[in-house]
């Protein structure tokens, strides 16, 4: 009767033990559906699974597909499976999650091996039991801030979303994903980013000891930081190693050999808009997609985000023709003209300013530039005073300021000073344009973008001086009557002004005055009195009209003088109307971007230029021969015997009043590229011509960059001779240049280039 009672009793125990097992396995059952279908708050969807929300860079792509920068809230881009470096991967499983591939997004295993080792008995060696996937799902759907008790469902959400992401992608796709979502410090998010700002290299080219510091970061980003931590990283990615042996993805004698390899961090650059290739492009760039942005909707009827939504924007910019022309700006500005100009002008009373201005005008443009700095700004939105700000502005600080060796040094000045100090640098801007697209190849705002953020070659418009003559030699050669060998007298001529009065331009020399000389050596010695007697016959409105076909939209009036190039206009607008010589005399109006693609890779937009046609081809070569000249016989002879560019090239130097703006405009038949150098204000420039000339402060940039550009074997530039349209048959060899030719002195081998640099200002 016992055993009977007893056995019962059991039964009993046993189906009660069943039935809250039964009932525990339903809970959790239901549990899970309802975190499934939300009932305790947000749970992703499939269209959000299939389209997780993570900002993406906008990436500037250059003409030969390298990355000039990007846009973005998070420096992010997102890359396939097959991008990766297999490194990556092992490195990612051996030591996040060893039996990824065993497992449907939660392993059973390792979270017992959590409870019983690092939970029971405190062992915390144990390691974690989150999966790469319950990762991927913790970084595509953020934490916020929770309770103990929300944490915990937070955790059993991470599981739900990790099983749906199994179900929804491959294995390799979520580690792909994973490794797009990762944050890496130093504002690099993503694998992508990450690769270029540790290591200048593409996530495929990683070797091992490169993928080990970077899957190292993840246990703790700022702590194993290899640039911020180095003894730390050491460590981690010695772990990433061990764990990578015991893998069986390295060899015990391959970890040894790597386990003692240094860190090497020397390709570190900090990803910022302030540096870097082309940073005067791209923020011109800005500018331009915020306005296109504005005027272009998603499917979902929203406006484009430039900085969130993984924009691909190819531009026209070919990144070594954009390097060899930072290096030439550089290397002339930089390594000799900045200190020639220091020589130059001081002992001024004013220097940098000219002696010519009064005190009160100097004291004008010190404070101008006081209100125009970021300082000042912040200090007077912050409710501050004049006079308080005043009196910061004296009071010595820490800072940095430019200087050519290394782009910046730390000083001790007041903001006041530095000010003064930022004024001796001389500025510049250049532009290169493809003259049969209208693509712009090279762009240089000026000499660095983050202490000098005007660009000159847009914003700025300074006086072109006689860079603007050929512009009134082309209606000479375009009505048909003018020949480059045409001779003309070199004589003073007047011109009867509305108000009664005359204008009686001067020559710079007294070269052959009272003579007979031909178009052409007029051009190429930028003779004065030639220009003024072409006006006279061709009167000012018809030159605007032809810079207008020619792309010049800078305001300009109906004034005799203009042919000795009085006005303002933009490197830029020069640039695209020089260009029409070399293009047949069809304008193509400048480019920036061919194509736009969204985050897939699908074409927003595909761009193309406007063509005019603003004179024959037979005007446009002719003009091209007379420019030659001007190289060959002329002011920009240099390019000959100095830098040895023996192509064809057409060209014009210009200089302004005082010197003060300095030009160079450069023809070939394949690059037609516009410089101007100068200081900030036109009260600070050179006190000698010979200094201050384009020939000697804008052309030698030229000379430099394209002895680059033609020695560059992977550009293959060509050096082709322009072409000859049909119905040309003519001498263009004209007797005055024979003449001279005859008795032209040796040009000097060797040009001074002043090499010293100065200490306290460079």
């Amino acid at each position: 009767m016992k055993d009977k009672t007893s056995d019962q009793d059991f039964r009993h125990y046993r189906n009660i033990l069943w039935m809250l097992f039964g009932f525990f396995v339903l809970a959790v059952v239901f549990l899970f559906a309802c975190i499934g279908w939300g009932v305790f708050g947000f749970m992703p969807s499939f269209e959000d699974l299939e389209n997780p929300t993570s900002y993406q860079a906008s990436e500037i792509i250059s003409s030969d597909q390298q990355i000039l920068g990007s846009y973005y809230v998070e420096n992010r881009t997102n890359v396939e499976y097959n991008e990766l470096s297999p490194f990556l991967v092992q490195a990612l499983i051996a030591t996040e999650d060893s039996r990824f591939y065993q497992h449907s997004g939660v392993d059973l295993r390792s979270l017992g091996r959590v409870f019983f080792k690092s939970i029971l008995r405190g062992d915390r060696s144990g390691g974690g039991g989150s999966t790469i996937t319950q990762q991927l799902a913790k970084n595509l759907f953020p934490r916020k801030e929770l309770s103990k008790m929300g944490l915990a469902l937070r955790k059993l959400k991470e599981w739900v979303i990790a099983a749906k992401l199994e179900r929804n992608y491959t294995k390799d796709e979520i580690i792909a994903m994973y490794f797009n979502t990762v944050d890496f410090g130093n504002n690099a998010y993503g694998i992508k980013t990450a690769s270029t700002t540790y290591f200048g290299k593409r996530p495929s080219e990683l070797d091992v000891d490169e993928a080990a510091i970077l899957v190292g970061m993840l246990k703790a980003t700022s702590y194993y930081n290899p640039v911020r931590n180095p003894e730390n990283s050491l460590k981690r990615r010695n772990v990433v190693f061990a764990q990578m042996c015991k893998a069986g993805f390295l060899t015990d004698a391959q970890y040894e050999e790597l386990s003692a390899m240094p860190l090497d961090m020397s390709r570190f650059v900090r990803q910022t808009h302030e540096e870097g290739l082309a940073t005067y492009f791209r923020e011109h760039l800005r500018l331009w997609m915020n306005d296109w942005c504005k005027t272009h909707k998603k499917a979902d009827g929203k406006p484009y985000d430039l900085y969130r939504d993984g924009l691909r924007i190819y531009t026209t910019i070919n990144s070594r023709l954009q390097a060899h022309a930072e290096e030439a700006v550089a290397e002339w500005i930089g390594g000799v003209l900045q200190n020639d100009f220091y020589k130059d002008v001081r002992g001024g009373r004013y220097a940098p300013f000219s002696s010519d201005i009064t005190k009160a005008e100097v004291q004008k443009f010190m404070e101008q530039a006081m209100r125009n700095s970021d300082r000042y700004r912040n200090m007077k939105k912050a409710g501050a005073s004049e006079e308080d700000i005043v009196k910061a502005f004296h009071e010595k600080v820490q800072m940095k300021v430019f200087c050519w060796q290394g782009g910046e040094k730390d000083t001790v000045m007041s903001p006041w000073d530095s000010l003064w100090y930022h004024k001796w640098f001389l500025h510049c801007g250049l532009m290169s344009v493809e003259p049969q697209t209208g693509y712009v190849r090279a762009y240089v705002g000026d000499i660095n973008y983050k202490y000098f953020k005007y660009d000159n070659v847009s914003q700025g418009r300074r006086q072109v001086g006689s860079t603007f003559k050929p512009f009134v030699y082309t209606l000479a050669m375009q009505e048909g009557e003018f020949l480059p060998c045409t001779q003309v007298p070199n004589v003073p001529v007047c011109i009867p002004l509305f108000d009664g009065t005359e204008w009686c331009p001067s020559n710079s020399s007294k070269s052959r005055e009272g003579e007979m000389v031909s178009l052409r050596w007029a051009l190429a010695n930028s003779v004065n009195y030639i220009s003024a007697y072409l006006i006279k016959r061709f009167p000012p409105e018809a030159v605007i009209d032809l810079t207008r076909r020619m792309g010049i939209t800078a305001p300009m009036e109906a004034v005799p003088s203009i042919c000795l190039g009085t006005m303002d206009i933009s490197v830029k607008e020069m640039t695209s109307a020089m260009s029409t010589y070399a293009n047949q005399g069809i304008h193509i109006e400048p480019l920036f971007v061919t194509r736009i693609e969204d985050k897939h890779g699908i074409v927003i937009e595909n761009f193309s230029p406007r063509h005019e046609e603003s004179m024959s081809a037979k005007t446009a070569y002719l003009m091209l021969d007379l420019m030659k000249g001007v190289v060959d016989e002329g002011s920009a002879g240099r390019l000959r015997w100095r830098y040895g560019l023996k192509n064809a090239i057409a060209g014009k130097t210009g200089t302004t009043q005082n010197h003060s703006d300095a030009w160079f405009m450069g023809i070939t038949p394949n690059l037609t590229t516009g410089i101007w150098v100068g200081g900030e204000l036109r009260s600070i420039h050179f006190n000698s011509m010979r200094l201050g000339q384009g020939a000697n402060a804008a052309l030698p940039i030229w000379g430099i960059y394209m002895q680059k550009v033609y020695g560059d074997s992977i550009l293959a530039f060509p050096q082709d001779d322009f072409e000859q349209p049909e119905g040309i048959d003519i001498d263009l060899k004209c007797q005055d240049e024979r003449d001279e030719s005859e008795n032209r002195p040796k040009r000097p081998q060797v040009f001074s280039n002043g090499e010293e640099h100065l200490n306290s200002l460079m």
